[in-house]
């Protein structure tokens, strides 16, 4: 597996653009949920918009500062996913949406390549500091669990949301 965690830079703009076509096709066809929100926030076809408000740097709005990176496959130079790490977490964080928010594309599911993003989100967390990592998914999204618990993620809790799902919160420690 020849991948690693990117920044992103207009000399990725037509592989952001394939991937988020892609998955925007899989959403309205499947109805999957679009994760890590923070790759579909914006239109990308205003890519400079889209770059400046890819991340939060300063917390405003219940949001807290972020980092994305996107996962190249450097052989075929095509985007496989992205992750979304936020710096701390706030009480709506803390309950909902843990540390890190991440996906796969579709075509690219069941291959490994979120076990290997998870791993690389998880160093640049203890980069930033981060000692004790959360991360929550719907238990009914057996594939996120499996990559959560293969990184090390230990089940702390489930609750039902308010949209009657349950959810699950896992806690990562970095050490």
């Amino acid at each position: 597996m020849n991948v690693e965690l990117i920044k992103l830079t207009k000399e990725y703009y037509h592989q952001l653009a394939e991937m988020i076509d892609e998955w925007k096709a899989d959403q309205e066809l499947n109805h999957t949920n679009h994760s890590p929100w923070a790759i579909f926030k914006n239109d990308y076809h205003d890519f400079d918009h889209y770059m400046d408000n890819l991340e939060i740097n300063e917390p405003k709005d219940g949001k807290v500062p972020d980092s994305v990176f996107f996962l190249l496959d450097k052989e075929r130079n095509i985007l496989l996913g992205a992750v979304n790490i936020r710096h701390h977490l706030n009480e709506h964080l803390l309950k909902y949406g843990g540390h890190i928010g991440d996906g796969i594309r579709p075509s690219e599911r069941g291959k490994g390549y979120a076990t290997e993003m998870i791993r690389l989100a998880l160093i640049e967390c203890k980069k930033l500091g981060i000692d004790r990592v959360l991360m929550v998914c719907d238990k009914s999204n057996v594939a996120s669990a499996k990559t959560i618990t293969k990184n090390g993620g230990i089940l702390e809790n489930e609750f039902t949301d308010e949209d009657g799902n349950i959810e699950q919160r896992y806690w990562i420690e970095l050490g």
